[in-house]
């Protein structure tokens, strides 16, 4: 069979992959272990490259409708955007500061109370211990109270040494991550200042180390990744904005405490896909319990009410519609995201899963072109 160099490059390519894949899986830990260490290096790019994703969809908005000249148009829309944002949480540790500080304080009055009661309780449980030694006589078994107390004091103080140095670990872990997201935040404004530059850059190495075909199919797929993901974005904040507005009202109208609080609580958590709401929920009920638990029932309840209408209706619609994906998609990529990478992974699933649904839809669109299926065929319901 002859086989011209075309045939023989792809054959080796072939074979050379497996060999490096076969590779891999034999030395599978060690490649684990080098890929963590490439994220350990690499993590304050990342996390810029992904601040500067998010601050680029509202500074595209603001930069475009700036009347000021082009040159100074860039930075100064970046000021604006940093300026937006700050005052955006600042608003809302002004309204979520006080109520918890309200919460915290009646908290604090009733420690002095259930202090008490746990002494008296203490006080009771010590006069009925002799008559427990008693019983424990009468059934022939013997405790060693003095032995007991040892192994108590013991198991606090290993409990106190494990405290310690979690806490070591955990104060070194903020300040790597405070140092990670400054190094960041930092990287992310030299991404928005040149993004431009930097997109050229990137077609320049696309175009130079892959097939012309290839290059211009991976640049369509990244255009697709970054109208979706912005899309998503811009969905995902109108929701909280929606949610947390339904619960100021629906709040007010019952007379509820805390509204504006929970609220803004609320539109915050709601930025995690579908579960986040679920966090203020738990927030508003007990901060509504220090005032009255009564009321704090019926918040779970109303919050249940509106969390149907919310999943059902608002998100699957409002989010699914931005980025072009279904409502019943919307949720399995939440739910599969979830439950493979946590939080993180239901924010990203969306976006991600609706890239690959609108690559997919149009490869079997291309087939049945291809195969010369009529559309009258697929298009009848069945």
């Amino acid at each position: 069979m002859d086989w011209n160099r075309e045939q023989i490059k792809q054959r080796l390519t072939v074979v050379c992959g497996g060999v490096a894949f076969y590779c891999i899986l034999q030395k599978l830990p060690s490649v684990l272990a080098i890929f963590a260490w490439l994220l350990g290096v690499l993590g304050p790019f990342l996390v810029g490259g992904a601040i500067a994703f998010v601050l680029n969809v509202p500074m595209s908005a603001i930069e475009r409708h700036l009347p000021v000249k082009k040159k100074t148009r860039r930075p100064f829309a970046l000021l604006l955007t940093l300026t937006a944002m700050i005052g955006v949480l600042t608003l809302a540790f002004c309204v979520i500061g006080p109520g918890i500080g309200e919460a915290v304080g009646s908290i604090g009055r009733q420690v002095p109370a259930a202090i008490q009661r746990l002494q008296t309780q203490l006080t009771e449980l010590e006069t009925l211990l002799p008559q427990l030694q008693l019983l424990a006589d009468g059934l022939h078994f013997e405790i060693d109270w003095n032995g007991l107390s040892s192994r108590v004091i013991a198991m606090a103080q290993a409990w106190g040494s494990r405290l310690l140095s979690s806490g070591g670990g955990l104060i070194g872990g903020v300040v790597s991550g405070v140092s990670t997201f400054v190094i960041g935040l930092i990287f992310s404004f030299y991404v928005l200042l040149q993004k431009e530059k930097l997109a050229r850059q990137g077609r320049q190495v696309f175009y130079a180390f892959l097939p012309e075909q290839w290059a211009d199919q991976a640049l369509e797929v990244l255009r697709l990744a970054n109208r979706t993901f912005s899309s998503f974005l811009s969905g995902q904040c109108l929701e909280a904005v929606i949610l947390g507005t339904l619960f100021v009202v629906s709040m007010t109208v019952f007379r509820m405490p805390y509204a504006l609080l929970v609220g803004v609580l609320i539109s915050l958590t709601a930025l995690i896909p579908v579960v986040g709401a679920f966090i203020g929920c738990a927030v508003g009920a007990l901060l509504i319990a220090v005032t009255n638990p009564w009321q704090a029932l019926g918040f779970i309840v109303l919050f249940l009410a509106i969390q149907q209408i919310e999943g059902n209706f608002i998100y699957p619609h409002v989010v699914g519609s931005s980025v072009g994906l279904p409502s019943i998609w919307v949720l399995t990529a939440v739910t599969l995201g979830g439950s493979l990478m946590g939080i993180s992974g239901m924010i990203f699933f969306i976006p991600l899963c609706s890239v690959f649904y609108a690559l997919f839809r149009d490869f079997v669109k291309t087939c049945l072109r291809r195969r010369g299926v009529s559309p009258g065929k697929w298009k009848d319901p069945i």
